[in-house]
């Protein structure tokens, strides 16, 4: 017997066995996929697991090297004690230009020497007789300012240079570039480094002279070659004495201000760029007040700690060309650093010490004997 409900009942059984068998799968939206055709990767239910990422060492970055910026420094200035520093003096063999008639007692030759390439000409004394196992003590002779011009080797400074040939010293004097036969143009010694290269390459030459003891060197200066003189001995450090008459010794800026201190400001129809150098550095560097490192770069006085041996200084209180003042500043400043000196004023003297020579002279000599023939190291 057939129950109506049983028929029902296999009914919904069937339909829901055909729900369980495998269909067709469908994409994305639901569309069928032809048979053979793979579902996209991100639609896929189960994502396929991630690759595992290899390990790799840790590294500390390097760091990005630093560049330094290339500057070239800034060279000093010229007229810098430190430029002098700087230069070569190779020094070489003096070339007998001409030969003099002999003085007293020694022989007198004109030579030359080279100086940045210029041919520069010097008087030179030798002594009569045995050179010493050593050689002679010399002397470095630089003369004062005399318009360039009118300078002549064998005109000027004869009875000076003799003073010391004849107590058995070489002499070397220079003439500067741009006097009498020296070659070169005479552009002056506040405004430029010229004359004391000139007078450096001469030391230089006269250490290299086999008749010359190249321990035994001093210096001797009179007005401008006393401003020289005093930049060679802070610059060299084997010119074993300085004397210095008259000498041109104060600071740049005690030069540049000082009312009773005229030195080259009077127009010159021999040299017409004097006193020139004044209104250049002025211009280059303000005034002393206002900028004064670069005024005391310029100033032997603030090297004084180098010099490279005793000085004595000579200076007539009635000189109306370099007041006596400079050379008395200058003592102080030698004694307040404790380094030997000696100051000798002559009352009413002039610029050339016409009065006292004589006795200026025997100083002179007896200062460079005691440091350079005796035994004081």
């Amino acid at each position: 017997m057939t129950f109506p409900g049983k028929r029902l009942f296999l009914l919904i059984l069937l339909a829901l066995c055909a729900a369980c068998q495998p269909g067709t799968p469908a994409g994305p939206t639901g569309t069928p996929l032809s048979p053979g055709v793979t579902a996209p990767l991100e639609t896929r239910a189960t994502p396929s697991p991630s690759p595992t990422a290899s390990p790799r060492p840790s590294l500390t970055p390097s760091p990005s090297p630093t560049l330094t910026p290339s500057i070239t420094p800034t060279p000093p200035h010229p007229l810098n004690i430190e430029y002098l520093r700087q230069q070569e003096y190779p020094g070489s063999e003096f070339v007998i230009e001409e030969t003099l008639a002999n003085g007293a007692n020694y022989y007198q030759y004109i030579v030359s020497y080279p100086s940045e390439g210029l041919k520069l000409r010097a008087l030179l004394t030798v002594p009569f007789g045995e050179t010493p196992p050593t050689g002679w003590p010399a002397i470095v002779f630089n003369h004062g300012y005399i318009p360039p011009d009118i300078y002549r080797t064998t005109e000027r400074y004869v009875a000076y240079v003799a003073g010391f040939a004849t107590n058995g010293y070489i002499v070397l004097r220079p003439d500067y570039r741009g006097h009498d036969q020296s070659e070169g143009e005479a552009r002056g010694a506040y405004g430029e480094p010229d004359y004391t290269i000139d007078v450096l390459n001469g030391l230089a030459a006269i250490r290299q002279y086999p008749a010359a003891d190249p321990v035994r060197i001093g210096m001797w200066g009179h007005s401008m070659g006393g401003y020289i003189t005093l930049r060679a001995m802070v610059v060299a450090a084997d010119i074993k004495a300085g004397v210095i008459w008259a000498g041109v010794v104060g600071p740049y800026p005690n030069l540049f201000n000082r009312d009773d201190f005229v030195l080259d400001s009077t127009p010159s129809s021999s040299f017409p760029g004097r006193g020139q150098w004044r209104l250049d550095l002025l211009e280059e560097f303000g005034t002393p007040e206002e900028n004064s490192e670069p005024w005391a770069a310029l100033s032997a006085n603030n090297f004084l700690g180098d010099l490279s041996g005793p000085i004595q200084l000579h200076h007539g209180t009635a000189d109306t060309d370099v007041p006596s003042s400079v050379s008395e500043l200058l003592y102080d400043q030698l004694t307040a650093a404790g380094l030997p000196a000696e100051f000798y004023g002559y009352p009413g003297d002039d610029h050339n010490l016409s009065i006292a020579f004589s006795l200026a002279m025997q100083r002179s000599i007896q200062f460079f004997d005691r440091y350079m023939k005796g035994a004081i190291p």
